[in-house]
C-alpha cells in the first residue's frame, strides 16, 4: 500500500465526495496497529474488536476536531487508549469486579483462549504486564511493544515526559520482579 499523508487523508475524509474512501484508507493504514494496543490493554479478542470499532466510529464522527497538533496516528491512539480505559472501567462497574478478579479473568483468558498464541514465557510476560496498574500497563505497552518515543506517548496520554519515564521505569521493575518468580 502506498503511504498517504495525514493531510491528504483528512482532505479525503472532509470532502463529501470522497469521505467514505478516505475513511477506508484511514482504517487500512491504522487498524492493525490500533487493534494491537487495544488488545494488549483488554486481552480479550471480542472486547478488543468492539473497542476498535468504537474507536474508528468516534474518529469518523470527530475528524473535524482533529487540529493537526499531532499526527493522525497519535490522535487515533489517544482515542483508542481512552476507549480502552473507559471499557475496562465500565466492565468492572457492570460486573462489580474487584480489580483482582478482573485480572484473574484476563489471565485465565490468556491460558485458555485459542486466539492467544505464544510460548510459556510470552504468556508469563503478558500475565506480569496484567498485574501493572492500567496506566503503567498502557505506558509499558506503548513503549515496549509499539516502540513509541516518550514524546509520542506524552501526546497520546496527555502526560508529561518525566512522569512517563518514571511510570515506565516502575513498570519495568515490577515486571522484572515477576520474572524472577518464573
Amino acid at each position: 500500500m502506498v503511504p498517504i499523508s495525514d493531510l491528504k487523508l483528512i482532505e479525503l475524509i472532509q470532502d463529501p465526495k470522497t469521505k467514505d474512501r478516505g475513511f477506508q484508507l484511514l482504517m487500512d493504514y491504522y487498524q492493525q496497529r490500533v487493534y494491537g494496543i487495544i488488545r494488549k490493554m483488554l486481552i480479550v479478542h471480542e472486547d478488543s474488536d468492539d473497542v476498535l470499532q468504537n474507536t474508528f466510529i468516534k474518529a469518523f464522527r470527530n475528524i473535524h476536531k482533529f487540529n493537526g497538533n499531532s499526527t493522525l496516528f497519535t490522535w487515533l491512539y489517544r482515542i483508542a487508549v481512552n476507549e480502552s480505559l473507559n471499557f475496562l472501567e465500565s466492565k468492572k462497574r457492570r460486573f462489580f469486579f474487584p480489580i483482582d478478579d478482573h485480572h484473574e479473568v484476563m489471565e485465565n483468558y490468556l491460558d485458555k483462549s485459542p486466539l492467544v498464541d505464544g510460548d510459556e514465557i510470552q504468556k508469563f510476560l503478558q500475565k506480569a504486564i496484567l498485574k501493572l496498574p492500567e496506566k503503567q500497563r498502557l505506558i509499558f505497552n506503548l513503549r515496549y511493544y509499539e516502540d513509541l518515543n516518550y514524546e509520542e506517548i506524552s501526546q497520546i496520554t496527555e502526560t508529561s515526559v518525566g512522569a512517563l519515564k518514571a511510570s515506565y521505569h516502575h513498570a519495568v521493575k515490577k515486571i522484572e520482579e515477576q520474572i524472577k518468580l518464573f
